[in-house]
């Protein structure tokens, strides 16, 4: 890649950028292995003529665009990892690397923020302050945030911009809300505790099934009567393991699952009565359990200002803003949220499948439309907080 990339026209952009997705998709790389990843966005930043700064991260790439002029920072950023599933697209750039793939878009997202870099290149001498590219690592594993925010990547920010494809909404479209839009994504071990003994002499121990069976019964009260209606919640038990023989009833049972959450109030009530009923239940049938909590990313939950300026970025560049529906599903860009106010939105890629699924794929025109918005809301919100805008930060 060369400076010359920063000239490419509109169409030339897309086609430069389906080009690295797809070189992207062919190598996908797992949560923390990104090497390769990182060595290939660092070329084409560095070939763009892009300021690649040390954080000392081990795999993901921190860049900057601008400083030309006095103002503040703000952040746009993209996941890099791959999911360990088996692809079954198809596609001539299926990846080469056997159960291992990008089944999530993360290529995408990749491809989209090199594109916003080129743009905004293009205006950096324009640019009323700095953006930092935030290449983030490990998504999936939910530890790639916290790690740039360790890193000192963050202490001058403002206010950071994300964005994820959207099968569900055609290319085009972007899904901008205010408030909550992903879920807390959390997870649950239970260990319920039991006495073996002979299937033919029940009374002789005590059924750990039995006791797991009840307990997940109960769980369904906990949404049902103890959130809101006006609210929502998940409790989902997902594994239940117990047992080796036909014929004897099992020492211990283990259950496990997700609990899916838009709220920190109702996020820590569910927990509070999750325990209590795990621990009842087992109790009241003479088991004991216990219930070990795996906590994930809290809530995305977006600022009202910057959704309102990326309904003006969408609008100002001829796409469609829609209020997207929430999302039960976990995004560790919540963790940016809760130390500066932040944006996170949905790009319409109009695909037949679902994220992780082995044959999810994307509709690539998408590409410079996800780019283009990148780059216009990180101008904006720029020019926003030069003009005052956040004063109370």
């Amino acid at each position: 890649m060369t400076s010359k990339a920063k000239e490419l026209s509109a169409e030339a952009l897309g086609e430069e950028l389906i080009g690295i997705r797809r070189h992207l998709h062919r190598h996908p790389e797992l949560s923390n292995e990104e090497y390769e990843t990182t060595k290939y966005i660092i070329s084409l930043l560095e070939g763009a003529g892009v300021r690649v700064v040390d954080y000392g991260l081990s795999t993901g790439v921190i860049a900057e665009i601008g400083g030309k002029q006095p103002g503040p920072v703000i952040a746009l950023r993209a996941d890099i990892d791959a999911l360990p599933i088996q692809e079954e697209t198809g596609a001539a750039y299926a990846s080469l690397y056997p159960g291992k793939m990008h089944a999530c878009g993360h290529d995408f997202h990749t491809a989209a923020l090199i594109g916003a870099a080129y743009q905004l290149k293009q205006r950096e001498g324009q640019l009323l302050g700095t953006v930092h590219l935030l290449f983030q690592p490990a998504e999936e594993k939910a530890q790639g945030a916290q790690r740039i925010i360790a890193s000192g990547a963050l202490e001058e920010v403002r206010a950071v911009i994300g964005l994820h494809n959207k099968p569900e909404l055609p290319v085009g479209t972007i899904g901008i809300t205010a408030g909550p839009l992903m879920a807390a994504a959390d997870g649950f071990v239970i260990e319920v505790q039991g006495g073996s003994s002979h299937a033919a002499v029940p009374e002789a121990g005590i059924d750990p099934i039995v006791a797991a069976s009840h307990i997940v019964t109960a769980f369904q009260s906990i949404v049902s009567r103890n959130v809101s209606p006006l609210q929502s919640a998940v409790v989902s038990v997902t594994q239940i393991h117990s047992g080796n023989s036909w014929n004897i009833i099992p020492e211990k049972a283990v259950l496990e699952g997700t609990i899916r959450t838009f709220d920190e109030t109702v996020r820590s009530k569910v927990l509070d009565r999750f325990r209590e009923v795990a621990t009842g239940v087992a109790a009241a049938l003479g088991a004991q359990a216990t219930v070990r909590w795996i906590e994930g990313p809290p809530p995305v939950i977006n600022d009202a200002a910057l959704a309102a300026l990326g309904v003006e970025s969408a609008e100002a560049l001829g796409y469609r803003a829609v209020k997207p529906e929430l999302s039960l599903a976990g995004e560790d860009f919540a963790y940016y949220q809760r130390v500066v106010p932040g944006l996170f939105v949905f790009i319409g890629t109009e695909g037949s499948q679902e994220w992780h699924h082995p044959a999810f794929n994307l509709d690539e025109q998408a590409l410079p439309v996800a780019a283009r918005f990148l780059a216009d809301a990180a101008v904006r919100s720029l020019e926003y907080y030069n003009s005052g805008g956040g004063a109370e930060l």
